[in-house]
């Protein structure tokens, strides 16, 4: 697999938020959403084995691992990987960009896929793979980036015709006005979760934290 980076922290975003993880970060990625905030990922990364990663996973002795990007669907190598930390009953959260086929990891019991809807700000909404959100199952979650009000209306609509059962989350870019973004949650009375990146929180914007 090509692989930017292997390193152990907290998770950051979705309902895992706070657990010790190990995060696999996957070289290059499909889209260029305008707030991403791992553009570094788009690069070629290193080449890495399948064993090579999961010795690193052992030796951060976690329970959790996060693959991430870049967009991790992109590797061909990946439900293999997959299939291995299965096999070890490791909770896998898979966190993707929404435009790719999910329907191969959502056989494992132990994987949390964490999908995107891309809103308008990203420039990227023309790329959502709507034929993802019925193959997600209680476990997983559906998760919306909004930017600003065009963001959060675009959300609503998805999140009113979308039957569950995944868990929503709506979740600011880093540095908007997260207290808006609850307020309108609030006033529309929506059954989604706002959740700010926690990693940022502790650490600021730093890779590989």
């Amino acid at each position: 697999m090509r692989i930017i980076e292997v390193f152990h922290s907290v998770q950051g975003e979705g309902p895992l938020t706070g657990v010790r993880t190990t995060f696999v970060r996957t070289a290059r990625c499909n889209l260029r959403c305008a707030w991403c905030d791992t553009t570094y990922s788009f690069g070629p990364g290193t080449e890495r084995s399948i064993d090579s990663i999961l010795r690193t996973v052992a030796r951060h002795r976690t329970r959790n691992v996060c693959l991430t990007g870049g967009e991790p669907l992109l590797q061909r190598e990946a439900v293999r990987l997959v299939e291995r930390l299965e096999a070890k009953e490791i909770t896998t959260v898979i966190e993707t960009g929404g435009s790719l086929d999910v329907g191969p990891y959502a056989r494992f019991p132990h994987v949390v896929l964490s999908v995107d809807v891309k809103c308008p700000s990203s420039r990227m909404e023309g790329r959502n793979r709507w034929s993802n959100l019925p193959l997600l199952r209680a476990q997983d979650v559906l998760k919306f980036v909004l930017q600003d009000r065009r963001d959060y209306l675009y959300a609503r609509r998805v999140v009113r015709r979308y039957p569950g059962p995944a868990t929503i989350v709506f979740q600011p870019v880093w540095g908007t006005d997260a207290g808006r973004l609850a307020d309108w949650v609030l006033a529309d009375r929506l059954d989604v979760r706002v959740l700010l990146q926690e990693h940022k929180v502790l650490w600021g914007d730093v890779p590989g934290r």
